[in-house]
């Protein structure tokens, strides 16, 4: 502990969101754990006025030209925040990245590798730069750095049975009859009537990449005219319109056309390797860069190790540090070569972490959004030692959490509540994990709950099944999914839970995926109109006042003309702090005044959007808007107001308001991506209350989930491992809760067996 460990950061009347005059007093030097049930307010406190404020403060010591050019932060609704340390972030948002962003550049440990293989690699491709696939003197040049290509799907976009004239071309844009089609049907060197499948060689050649000076003339769509113009070769144009462009530029609707005609396969030049030859030529102890790449994390630390070139030992040396604290956090099992793309939240969240570790910085105030999440109840631990490391480096930490194993960590808790939304927004507790587990709140009420495994499970009505699974590190996993009941599939991180469920999906398209994908969220999104029933309120509106229905839109005609329908002024001040006022035209209701004047029973469509959902439920007899606005019950947020914009939402709040959108419907098969992220162990029990109804209607849901709560609960559950990466893949367990408590060698067993007997 430092010196400092008995100051404390002190907030006073706190109101950002729904902080109702919050007052509190954070130790340095501590680890303190936010809990609270979603909504509480606990986010709002730790990142949207501590965090904000300590980095907009630090902004303050720049130059304003630097200050210029950093992200602005708006001064939160606090009536005093003193003795703040810089803040360092680790927040929830997936790491995405693009395809050339792996888990070695995203650790700079990609960086080292490649300067070991510049000085110490035989033969020598020259400098670091010509091992980066992200640079032109080292990248594939058939691939251009990103291992794959993307080619069209000429077996579905021609039908060799067919003529031209008969629709031989299927992809529907170069179709007979329109006037791309054209350019194939009109050309005087093809034969329009004769099957694809039966052209010559040449003339195959011809209607792919035709020849310079060929013309053909073809006839406008609606317009009759004529005129003649270059041929284009169906694969030249198709790569032109397609490939050669960003298709993320395009609409929804063009992508989904276009992928559909699309195959994507491993490089042929660099087999997936990225590099160019003379990179891959190179090797170290008779391995090349790829090969190194390509390895688990634990598996590379022991190669590295046996390098003890003068030259070349410092540099393996530096690397193995850094691959160590990817190993100390429990991600071990991940390869340099991994695409960060496809990492889960929590090894996200985890690997952002790791060059912290390394730091010998003190004095800081470490924040992490639920760093628990994706974690398996043995993975917990680890990530609790990592915590503990920079507390006792001098750092404070400040951990939003709901998992009763970090909250055991915690020298100090704080828990909001009493509940969410407006019902929110108060410190309901402080003091320690023991204090808070004997306290009266619902936090501590749900502390004090023991596990209880379901005895009574229901019997299956049938079966859905994976054979033969080998995708990533499965290993030839064949395994039934009963019908008719819930099942979990569990298992440590990278054991192989994740593409199981993506194998079942792929085996069963019928399914209703759930994933933990983010919704699109902006100040202008709703539940409203998430859900999709603004539409149907405009139409209301208008039928009942005789108006036109854009009018009640505050996107379009019916906004606010000083603030376009924000409801907020937001004033940029150049290099000074942002200010947002709320609409002095409107006063924050979003829309032009002779529009609040039509209503519909005493209500204007203000007044309905300021309407929480449960109250909705009251005001609206629509049964397409009534049966949604009952999904928002059924996932229990009910406190929401219609018009509350989703950046506003918790985390916890996103994740079951998407799941709102997929509810009802009977007989269908659900896949739910670790649904209980984000919430707290009383939104679990309502999440859970909420499965069992979707089974007890004649569904089929599957979890991938590490819940405990969740296990228990099931009626049947599969268990991957026994650990993660190379040495997971393998089905473990199968069967009931009851009987999982009886298992050997799953880390599931054992830690459910613990959790029956105690709490935290």
């Amino acid at each position: 502990m430092t010196d400092f460990a008995h100051d404390a950061i002190t907030l006073t009347g706190a109101r950002e969101n729904n902080l109702k005059d919050v007052t509190l007093r954070i130790p340095k030097g501590r680890l303190t754990v936010f809990t609270g049930v979603s909504g509480s307010g606990k986010s709002s406190v730790v990142f949207d006025t501590i965090a904000v404020e300590s980095q907009r403060q630090l902004n303050e010591t720049y130059p304003w030209f630097v200050r210029n050019r950093l992200p602005k932060f708006e001064r939160p609704h606090a009536d005093g925040l003193e003795h703040l340390t810089p803040a360092i972030v680790v927040d929830q948002r997936q790491v995405g990245g693009h395809s050339r962003s792996t888990v070695g550049t995203m650790t700079d440990v990609y960086s080292v590798i490649r300067v070991l293989f510049s000085r110490h690699g035989t033969p020598s491709a020259g400098p670091a730069t010509a091992y980066s696939f992200n640079d032109p003197s080292g990248m594939c040049p058939e691939c251009d750095g990103l291992g794959r290509t993307v080619r069209p799907d000429w077996d579905r976009i021609l039908d060799p049975d067919r003529s031209l004239a008969d629709g031989a071309v299927r992809f529907p844009p170069f179709a007979a009859g329109t006037w791309q089609g054209q350019a194939y049907t009109n050309s005087t060197d093809l034969d329009p009537h004769k099957p694809v499948g039966r052209f010559t060689a040449a003339e195959r050649e011809f209607l792919m990449r035709g020849r310079p000076g060929s013309k053909v003339t073809v006839t406008g769509t609606g317009t009759g005219g004529t005129w003649t113009t270059d041929y284009e070769g169906l694969a030249v144009r198709f790569e032109r319109l397609y490939l050669k462009r960003d298709l993320s530029a395009m609409s929804q609707k063009t992508r989904d056309l276009v992928g559909a005609y699309l195959v994507e396969g491993t490089c042929p030049g660099c087999r997936g390797a990225r590099l160019n030859a003379a990179a891959l030529a190179t090797r170290v102890s008779g391995r090349s860069i790829a090969d190194c790449t390509r390895m688990q994390v634990t598996d590379l630390i022991t190669v590295l190790n046996e390098i003890d070139d003068p030259v070349a030992g410092p540099i393996a040396s530096a690397a193995v540090t850094a691959l160590e604290r990817i190993e100390a956090i429990g991600l071990g099992y991940l390869s340099l070569d991994r695409e960060t793309a496809t990492l889960s939240g929590g090894e996200g969240q985890r690997l952002r972490t790791v060059r912290h570790l390394g730091s010998s910085l003190t004095g800081m105030t470490y924040i992490f959004d639920e760093p628990s999440v994706g974690l398996h109840p043995r993975d917990v631990g680890r990530l609790g030692d990592l915590l503990l490391r920079l507390r006792d480096k001098g750092n404070t930490v400040l951990v939003v959490e709901h998992d009763p194993d970090v909250i055991a960590l915690a020298d100090h808790v704080v828990d909001m509540g009493p509940g969410a939304g407006a019902g929110g927004g108060t410190v309901v507790f402080e003091g320690t994990p023991r204090e808070l587990a004997a306290s009266r709140t619902l936090t501590g009420r749900c502390l004090r709950r023991r596990t209880a495994v379901k005895e009574d499970v229901r019997e299956a009505t049938g079966e859905l099944w994976v054979k033969g699974a080998r995708r990533h590190n499965l290993r030839d996993v064949t395994v039934r999914f009963p019908i008719g009941v819930l099942t979990a599939v569990t298992g440590v991180a990278g054991s192989g839970k994740s593409t199981l469920a993506g194998e079942f999906t792929a085996a069963h398209d019928e399914a209703v995926v759930v994933d933990q994908s983010s919704i699109g969220v902006s100040g202008r999104s709703t539940p409203a109109t998430y859900l999709g029933i603004m539409d149907t309120v405009r139409k209301i509106f208008a039928r009942e006042t005789g108006t036109e229905a854009g009018l009640f839109s505050f996107n379009s005609g019916g906004a606010c003309g000083t603030c376009e329908g924000r409801g907020l002024l937001y004033t940029d001040l150049a290099f000074m702090d942002p200010v947002t006022t709320t609409c002095h035209a409107c006063e924050g209701r979003r829309f032009k005044e002779e529009v609040l004047r039509l209503t519909v029973r005493g209500n204007s469509v203000a007044d309905v959007l300021e309407m929480t959902a449960e109250q909705a439920l009251g005001f609206f007899d629509d049964s397409g808007v009534r049966r949604r606005l009952r999904a928002l019950r059924d996932v229990g947020l009910t406190y929401l107001t219609l018009g509350q914009p989703l950046s506003t939402l918790s985390g916890g709040e996103r994740q079951r308001i998407k799941l709102a959108t997929r509810l009802h419907r009977t007989g269908a098969v659900y896949v739910l991506d670790e649904p209980t992220t984000g919430l707290h162990m009383a939104d679990v029990e309502g999440l859970l209350a909420l499965l069992d109804r979707l089974v007890d209607a004649g569904n089929t849901v599957v979890v991938v989930e590490h819940n405990l709560d969740v296990v228990a609960r099931a009626d049947w559950v599969i268990d991957l491992g026994p650990d993660g990466g190379r040495d997971g893949g393998e089905i473990v367990f199968e069967g009931t809760p009851g009987r999982l408590l009886e298992a050997q060698g799953s880390f599931t067993a054992e830690h459910l067996r613990r959790a029956v007997r105690h709490r935290p």
